[in-house]
């Protein structure tokens, strides 16, 4: 008969691959490797008796088991961080500015937020949701103290990694069937208006910029109402829409690198210290 104790190790793997989206992108986060991970979730489902993972070609997708075990194992994780710092370090207070665009937020900040919130439960974070553009000059006015970015430039912040953009329109329309293309484009200096721009004018596929705004919603309500294909980070992209190919006649585009700013005048503060740290852990991934 197979133990039934849940060991933390295939906890913690369990969550983190779930959170990842995938063995190949968990891997890291737990500093295992992809075969090691993979043993460390079949022990975990030899031990509950079930499967809590389906393994798709694509995908993993949690079986009913694994979603009732979800909130069981980050309470678990939650709770062993929480005696890891009472009993270790001392209590981290302070507050921290953050600044983040609207698309990156639900994809990348939640898990670094909910590492950071589970064992320093004194610290007070402020979060600022605005694009690249406004982030950068907040962050050199010292006005927010750290800011996941769209890099404009190559030495700018620390790069965490490389986020692809690409081509969205609504399944319900052929609007990328016009000539002239009908674009809805983020506020002029931004880096994905500056990448879609350049992608069409070399091309040399004439279009017209129908939509302007810096609002991740204002871009999707364009698009949805059949107004405008947009360019957009693929982790915003919302899965009613249609991402579009070079098979649309659409050009191909480069991928944004993102990276973590931090100002000057937050130098010395010990809880963004920290929080800097938390966002390189989860975030940080190889780049060739």
């Amino acid at each position: 008969m197979p133990a039934t104790d849940l060991q933390l190790d295939w906890v913690r793997s369990f969550v983190a691959v779930v959170d990842a989206g995938s063995l190949t992108a968990a891997a890291p986060l737990v500093h295992r490797s992809q075969s090691a991970l993979s043993m460390q979730i079949r022990k975990l489902e030899n031990a509950v008796g079930r499967p809590v993972l389906n393994r798709g070609p694509r995908n993993l997708e949690l079986t009913p088991t694994g979603l009732e075990l979800l909130g069981h194992a980050r309470r678990l994780l939650e709770v062993h961080a929480e005696a890891q710092a009472a009993l270790h370090t001392p209590a981290l207070t302070g507050h921290v500015i953050m600044g983040v665009p609207e698309d990156y937020a639900p994809a990348y900040l939640t898990p670094v937020l909910r590492s950071f919130a589970s064992r320093n439960a004194h610290v007070e974070i402020t979060l600022v949701c605005e694009q690249s553009t406004t982030l950068q000059p907040k962050i050199s006015r010292g006005e927010i103290d750290l800011a996941l970015v769209s890099r404009d430039r190559a030495n700018r912040g620390r790069l965490l990694f490389r986020e692809p953009l690409v081509w969205v329109g609504a399944p319900q329309h052929d609007i990328w069937r016009r000539d002239p293309l009908p674009i809805a484009a983020y506020e002029p200096g931004s880096v994905v208006r500056r990448y879609a721009l350049a992608a069409l004018a070399a091309q040399r596929r004439e279009y017209r910029v129908v939509y302007n705004s810096p609002s991740l919603a204002g871009q999707l309500a364009a698009v949805e109402s059949g107004l405008a294909v947009a360019v957009l980070t693929r982790c915003s992209v919302p899965p009613d829409l249609q991402q579009l190919q070079t098979k649309h006649g659409l050009p191909a585009l480069p991928s944004l690198e993102v990276a973590v700013v931090r100002s000057r005048a937050s130098a010395g503060k010990i809880a963004v210290d920290a929080l800097l740290e938390e966002v390189k852990r989860t975030l940080q991934r190889p780049v060739n």
